[in-house]
């Protein structure tokens, strides 16, 4: 059932646990995801970026969406825009029927990203939809806007009180020390969660982890065994995702995982048999590998029966 994120992500808040926002560029990936909801009986977020919307179009972004939300109705589902830059583009996805939306001005002065997320605001929920905005930023690469170490800022927590209460907006996503992509960490990774529970109290709405890919060892080994390089990059560990939970995180982040699992699976058919054109032989592994890494994860996170 397509839903609102906010009502997915509000009942996560109360009970203490996180649901997976899942980015999708193509159908073979929502139909891991909704195959691996439907398996472990977990509401889903897909989410699209602005370079997914641009590739695939925000009508069949829907449409496939709610094809399969169709087809699995008891499924709750919420259909997430991902780092809209602009006011236009979250009124673009509201059109074609995303359920929720992310208007990051992160990148703007504390005013203007309040002004731009209130905006925002009013527009989405006069239809029910959901509004996540982020504060602080994060370093790595947010649909090809590079962030270095010297732009990234971590939350101030005064100023996320602040933030909520003018925009009431309805998920916050609080730069504590995560990156974007793959190559994420310089050293052991490091995340401030004392500063992410000081913003929840102040909060108190859900919180959403960016930059949250975990880079399982399975996944790297698969990935590299078949030709990837990966140049050492570290994600984020399990033990540290169970612990941003416990500090008030509601909605965790996750497309370089699913992308890796993906094409070490394509990288694999591609190397082993020369002669294969058969897009299926080379899609059927790779839904299948990102379905068993969708499902662990969905167990970590505490999602997992919670339809």
């Amino acid at each position: 059932m397509l839903v609102s994120g906010k009502e997915i992500l509000n009942k996560a808040h109360k009970y203490g646990y996180a649901v997976g926002a899942f980015n999708i560029n193509n159908l073979e990936m929502l139909i891991a995801i909704f195959e691996s909801a439907n398996e472990t009986s977990s509401p889903i977020i897909v989410q699209a970026s602005e370079g997914a919307v641009k590739y695939a179009g925000a009508d069949m972004l829907y449409s496939m969406t709610k094809t399969l939300s169709n087809r699995y109705p008891h499924i709750p589902v919420a259909l997430h825009l991902d780092h809209g830059t602009t006011v236009e583009s979250c009124i673009n996805v509201i059109k074609a029927g995303f359920t929720s939306v992310m208007i990051d001005a992160s990148h703007h002065s504390f005013e203007e990203n309040i002004a731009m997320t209130r905006e925002v605001v009013e527009i989405a929920h006069k239809s029910g939809i959901g509004v996540e905005a982020e504060l602080g930023r994060l370093m790595g690469i947010e649909d090809n806007i590079v962030v270095s170490d010297r732009d990234a800022v971590l939350v101030n927590v005064e100023e996320a009180r602040e933030f909520v209460k003018l925009t009431d907006v309805d998920y916050l996503a609080p730069a504590i020390g995560t990156s974007h992509g793959a190559f994420k960490f310089k050293g052991e990774p490091k995340l401030d969660f004392n500063r992410l529970q000081e913003v929840k109290k102040a909060t108190n709405i859900p919180l959403v982890l960016h930059g949250a890919s975990a880079i399982p060892e399975n996944v790297r080994i698969a990935f590299e065994k078949t030709g990837g390089d990966l140049k050492g990059s570290k994600g984020v560990p399990f033990n540290f995702l169970t612990e941003a939970i416990k500090g008030g995180i509601n909605k965790v982040n996750t497309d370089t995982d699913l992308r890796i699992a993906f094409m070490a699976e394509v990288r694999k058919v591609v190397n082993e048999q020369k002669s294969e054109f058969d897009l299926r032989k080379f899609f059927s592994p790779a839904i299948k590998s990102v379905k068993t890494l969708l499902k662990e994860r969905m167990q970590l996170l505490g999602s997992a029966g919670k339809i």
